[in-house]
């Protein structure tokens, strides 16, 4: 139908156009790899020289184009695309370096957990229940034992001073049950009570939110925190750092809370759930802990306190005011004594660092606290809170209380092994009552700029 001259022509300038499309799509192409670098006005231009280029090749020599016979523009822009990319790969590498320089004798995550035996992470519920279940006899049996002593027509025989004197030992005892319970619904928040999500919670509202007045999910949800950000400057939850030298910048409440302090420890415990100091409030909600959360999150930390607020208020109408505040609230404070003190002695040394956001890591953050000794018996008691929370810190959702003591020794043979067992720090504090009274009254919340590790 048509010539074979026209057919010829038609085929050329197709194959031109398709070579001519082909070749702006891939400037095009680089062209937005040059944007994501920054050289967006150069690569235009690049497109444009490319173009003409294209233009002046005559007709009968476009088809032939090959790779081979490229314009040498493109070839320089691969070449300086290569450039670019060998560039960011040597500067990531740089930054590596330097990261790893600035740890120091820090090892990472994954050769610590080879340092430990495989038994360290398994989480049996039937074993956690059982020490549940010890701990929930110890509070029941002690805060019973209480309860009758109050109610005896002996105890309402005595001199109020008597009465007071007679009670203290059990109400020191029912104290230190319900911080063993504490242990437990900690475990509970960490999700390594069970590998069920339901056992856990069930396990923490009754053992934070029933025993100890502690609204389980609040709690769980600033303590998660305050694990995701260990001894970091200002991110850190639950701990307040404030620099020594910078005192006289305080505000008026913080400076009349340091002249108090020495009166504070009973019922500081009190002060972070119900104040919400430093965190936000952990029975009402407000605070930085809950800026940004759903609703559905809020219902879900209201049904722990209307849980907590419901058990006060039964045991309040049963026993009235005063044998409740005997019976309940002077172990409660007992509880609260206990939980300050470990934790605020977990987490204050002399030689403590805090790191900044240029200069924090996870693991950094876990080597810088504490493990302190209490006691053979005691640090059992207490699930090995305290000469155990160096591996739980770094390990915080996988090891259950009753793996730490074994993960704790494995941990500082494996140090010992590299030749950096500096970096673990152990205490030995016998005198725990005296410790924390004396580091309180001499430190408080202060740090000095000397242990804050800025870039």
């Amino acid at each position: 139908m048509f010539s074979s001259s026209f057919r010829k022509n038609i085929s050329t300038k197709r194959t031109s156009w398709v070579c001519l499309l082909s070749l702006l799509v891939l400037s095009l192409l680089k062209t937005s790899i040059a944007f994501n670098n920054g050289q967006l006005s150069s690569s235009f231009r690049r497109v444009s020289r490319t173009i003409r280029s294209i233009s002046t090749i005559p007709n009968d020599v476009r088809v032939n184009i090959n790779v081979k016979d490229r314009p040498r523009i493109l070839v320089e822009e691969e070449q300086t695309i290569i450039v670019e990319k060998t560039k960011n790969k040597k500067e990531k590498r740089k930054a590596k370096k330097t990261k790893n320089n600035m740890d120091g004798d820090i090892p990472s995550l994954s050769a610590v957990r080879k340092m430990l035996p495989k038994k360290t992470f398994e989480i049996n519920t039937a074993t956690s229940i059982f020490y549940f279940l010890l701990d929930f006899a110890g509070v029941a049996t002690s805060m019973g034992l209480l309860h009758k002593l109050v109610t005896s027509n002996f105890y309402h025989g005595l001199f109020w001073m008597q009465q007071a004197a007679v009670a203290f030992p059990l109400q020191l005892l029912t104290g230190f049950a319900m911080w063993c319970m504490w242990c437990i619904g900690h475990d509970a928040g960490h999700n390594t009570v069970s590998k069920r999500s339901w056992v856990n919670n069930v396990v923490g509202e009754i053992a934070h939110s029933v025993c100890c007045l502690t609204p389980f999910i609040p709690w769980k949800k600033s303590h998660l925190q305050h694990h995701l950000n260990h001894n970091h400057l200002s991110r850190d939850y639950s701990h307040q750092w404030f620099i020594r030298e910078e005192a006289d910048d305080l505000p008026a409440v913080f400076k009349a809370s340091y002249k108090t302090r020495n009166f504070q420890l009973p019922i500081l415990y009190m002060v972070y759930l119900l104040l919400g100091v430093p965190d936000g409030g952990h029975v009402f909600f407000y605070g930085r802990m809950w800026e940004g959360e759903p609703l559905r999150q809020k219902l879900r930390g209201a049904v722990s306190s209307v849980i907590s607020i419901a058990t006060s208020a039964f045991f309040w109408t049963k026993f009235g005011f005063a044998d409740f505040t005997v019976v309940c609230m002077v172990p409660w404070l007992v509880l609260s004594f206990w939980l300050f003190m470990v934790t605020y002695l977990q987490h204050h040394s002399d030689d403590g660092k805090l790191y900044t956001d240029e200069t924090w890591s996870f693991t950094k953050g876990a080597f810088e606290t504490v493990d302190r000794n209490y006691g053979l018996w005691i640090n059992r008691m207490s699930h090995h809170m305290m000469d155990g929370h160096v591996v739980h810190h770094l390990f915080f959702n996988k090891v259950p209380h009753y793996r730490l003591e074994d993960a704790t020794k494995a941990l500082q043979d494996g140090l010992q092994e590299k030749g950096i067992s500096h970096i673990y720090k152990n205490i030995e504090t016998p005198h725990f009552t005296q410790e924390i009274v004396k580091q309180f009254n001499d430190n408080w919340f202060f740090i000095n700029e000397k242990q804050v590790v800025r870039k």
